[in-house]
């Protein structure tokens, strides 16, 4: 079975271009390769520039790189990291089966984890009581009782990376309360062995291309985007939900914002996330995974060659 690859990072590094890149050049080879998402946000359809899908950069030369874990389910749902899982092994499967490479790429540290580490899981049913209880508190207060439960349960579980709006927070607790009420049975999940590699670039130079990136998505149309998903019928809360681009988009057009406070409060939060994201994968490496860190603004020939060489 072909080893896998994993290519982390935090946004706006070229994670997905360098995946790409690298599935292609081990295709030159004769070794087929395709690419396994791991992104909470690219799995609803028809959330693409929001998301940054970026479906084009998948095409090398003419030819689409094979992808996966990428709309597979509908705007206004909740996917969780259990369904994850199983779709990531039903996937991973599939692209083992026939020889393939299977290159893991993506910056959702808890998603990434769930699989490196083989989390053990289960589903979690709805705590009505405990949601009403928890309605209207700030997502300050959450979070604090979020880490509390956290250290009770000594979960690594649920970091701020990806509790970033008050519902995903208060899905959070409900998930670490009733894991700590009932034990976790074992869940099968394949250890699966894999070279960990880290892209990263400079802060100023993350921070120029997350807003050059962000002006260039609401150029696209992020704002028609979200109009049409609420056309569709799916609530503002529901988009808001998602956080980040969704959140703050939907909050402007539904009037609850300004375009420039839109813009101005969004790119903060952009610059936030990728901090935290950053503060997750060293969170990561203490926990045993080791990460081989490249330099995201090396050309792409010598990013694909040093990462063959490691694999090698």
């Amino acid at each position: 079975m072909q080893k896998m690859i994993t290519i982390l990072g935090p946004t706006a590094c070229g994670k997905t271009a360098l995946a790409v890149a690298l599935a292609d050049a081990f295709s030159r080879r004769g070794l087929p390769a395709e690419i396994l998402s791991a992104d909470s946000r690219q799995v609803y359809r028809g959330m693409d520039i929001g998301t940054g899908k970026d479906l084009s950069d998948y095409v090398i030369d003419g030819r689409t790189v094979p992808y996966h874990l990428i709309d597979i389910c509908e705007p206004g749902t909740k996917y969780n990291l259990f369904e994850y899982q199983h779709d990531f092994l039903e996937a991973y499967e599939s692209v083992t089966s026939r020889g393939a490479k299977p290159i893991f790429c993506g910056g959702t540290g808890l998603y990434l984890e769930a699989v490196l580490k083989g989390y053990h899981l289960s589903p979690v049913p709805q705590n009505q009581p405990l949601r009403d209880e928890l309605e209207g508190k700030p997502l300050d207060e959450l979070a604090r009782m979020l880490e509390d439960l956290k250290r009770k349960t000594g979960s690594s579980m649920h970091n701020k990376t990806d509790v970033d709006s008050p519902q995903r927070a208060i899905r959070a607790i409900e998930i670490e309360v009733y894991n700590m009420e009932h034990p976790v049975p074992l869940r099968p999940f394949p250890a699966i062995e894999s070279l960990v590699v880290g892209v990263d670039v400079g802060r100023d130079v993350r921070r120029e291309r997350i807003s050059r990136r962000l002006k260039a998505r609401l150029d696209e149309g992020m704002a028609d985007e979200v109009r049409g998903l609420l056309a569709r019928g799916i609530a503002a809360d529901d988009l808001i939900y998602y956080g980040l681009e969704y959140k703050y988009v939907t909050e402007y057009v539904i009037g609850r914002l300004s375009y420039d406070e839109m813009f101005r409060q969004l790119e903060i939060a952009i610059h936030q996330f990728a901090k935290r994201q950053m503060t997750w994968f060293r969170g990561m490496e203490r926990r045993g995974t080791a990460i081989h860190w490249i330099d995201g603004s090396l050309p792409m020939d010598r990013k694909v060659s040093e990462i063959m060489n490691c694999e090698c």
